[in-house]
């Protein structure tokens, strides 16, 4: 992963130095939306929490690597890196958008990208949403950058 794309990680996550829940029925998160073993509560400092985004990056790019069998421009890569940390290396490696990928199906993959509009169980791409509104904005951003890539 590019190190713009972890400093675009850190600004699209934004910082809380206090466990919050992001979206009513969703997981707590810290720092830089680290979610792993988060428990309301916990607290941490910029320079920890971005140590431990990219611990969570690096960790989420091994996943990548292990799932993803074909190979992938630098902006492609640094694209489903930062979905991956957003949605869990599981969801990712199990997700259309890798079927699609590894099928040859690079402009398929870029659309299985707007499949992951829920939070929390809520469709975030409802129109007039209050409530996850930023989550459907970053899909269709990161959906138009994943066709630009191709």
């Amino acid at each position: 992963m590019s190190a713009a794309a972890f400093v675009g990680i850190l600004a699209r996550e934004g910082y809380t130095s206090n466990a919050i829940i992001p979206t009513k029925g969703d997981v707590p998160t810290v720092g830089f939306g680290t979610t792993g073993g988060v428990r309301m509560g916990d607290a941490t400092t910029p320079v920890k929490a971005a140590q431990r985004a990219l611990v969570d990056a690096q960790q989420f790019e091994g996943t990548l690597k292990q799932c993803v069998e074909v190979p992938l421009y630098q902006a492609e890569y640094d694209l489903y890196v930062d979905l991956s940390y957003n949605i869990g290396p599981k969801a990712f490696c199990s997700s259309t958008i890798v079927r699609r990928l590894n099928a040859g199906s690079d402009r398929a993959a870029c659309d299985g990208i707007r499949l992951f509009k829920y939070a929390a169980g809520f469709d975030c791409s409802t129109p007039g949403n209050k409530r996850c509104a930023g989550l459907w904005a970053d899909r269709l951003t990161k959906h138009a950058q994943c066709v630009e890539a191709q």
